[in-house]
């Protein structure tokens, strides 16, 4: 088992679609092993997305994830951190697969409603970051 990190974003929690994207992840056999809903502050949304530092997007993605509130989740399932991407689709909801959580619920490629690791070094990383409590090896596979 692997475990994997998604955040729903605040455009999707203020439009009360936390619970149907929940819903797919775990019919797509994903199983929730933790999750807070809380309200990101700027130095926190600046540290997570650090990656994208002095990118153009970056003040403009700080501002919409501190927002309103998001819901950070850890999820486990067989190859998590690839299933994720494929099941939320593609970051530009236009480019997205039909039936994607992106396609389905995003509003724009900024307001795409949901957040997911890209590798699993990155899942471990990022889950620590929400839940320090979580026990996560270093290769990504989370264990109970």
């Amino acid at each position: 088992m692997e475990t994997t990190l998604a955040i729903i974003k605040p455009d999707a929690v203020s439009r009360n679609l936390t619970a149907r994207i929940l819903a797919l992840l775990e019919e797509d056999g994903f199983r929730i092993r933790a999750a807070r809903l809380m309200q990101l502050s700027p130095n926190q949304a600046q540290e997570f997305y650090a990656v994208h530092r002095g990118r153009p997007f970056f003040d403009s993605l700080v501002a919409f994830m501190t927002s309103g509130p998001v819901l950070p989740v850890v999820l486990e399932r067989d190859d998590a951190v690839a299933r994720l991407r494929t099941v939320i689709g593609a970051t530009d909801p236009a480019e997205a697969q039909q039936g994607t959580v992106r396609a389905t619920y995003a509003e724009s490629k900024e307001r795409n409603s949901i957040h997911a690791s890209d590798a699993p070094d990155t899942a471990a990383r990022e889950i620590r970051f929400f839940f320090p409590d979580v026990d996560v090896l270093a290769t990504g596979a989370g264990t109970r």
